[in-house]
């Protein structure tokens, strides 16, 4: 991104609401945070073509799409390289198994968050992906027996 972009009170505030339900309507989200609708339509459309809002999507119950076990996955590789990571990261953006990656400090290079319906899933995954690349020197996967907080709300500061 590398731009710098100054939030207001009402900035901060659509971006709160858009985050709690981004099917609110303009008229709605206008009177949410005290302003006409054409104003907040324009503060809206500032907030996506200055990438502050990078997206909207509708997220899916992993359960009732089939992906039953979810998988922690720290890997480190090899060497620490840059040429390395490049070709480990368009692996793994490739794999639809894959929902998260982080590139982290400590012990691991890479923190993988891994749906997948079942156990056998799970060990093709891992044939297809982690195992057949060379430059991974170990990894450790964990499993996740319950999800205690998900949210992909960022804190913009409002309450």
């Amino acid at each position: 991104m590398g731009v710098l972009f100054f939030f207001d009170r009402i900035d901060r505030k659509i971006l709160k609401l858009l985050q709690d339900n981004n099917r609110i309507s303009n008229v709605e989200l206008a009177e949410e945070v005290g302003l006409s609708p054409p104003a907040c339509l324009k503060r809206v459309r500032h907030l996506r073509e200055s990438q502050v809002i990078v997206g909207d999507v509708s997220l899916v119950n992993p359960e009732l799409s089939g992906s039953r076990m979810t998988m922690l996955v720290s890997v480190e590789m090899e060497r620490d390289r840059k040429d390395i990571y490049a070709r480990f990261q368009t692996s793994i953006n490739k794999a639809p198994e894959v929902i998260e990656c982080y590139q982290t400090t400590g012990s691991y290079d890479f923190l993988l968050i891994v749906c997948v319906k079942d156990i056998q899933a799970y060990e093709t995954f891992l044939e297809r992906v982690l195992r057949a690349d060379s430059n991974i020197r170990k990894f450790q996967s964990s499993v996740s027996i319950r999800r205690t907080k998900y949210s992909t709300a960022i804190d913009v500061g409002v309450s």
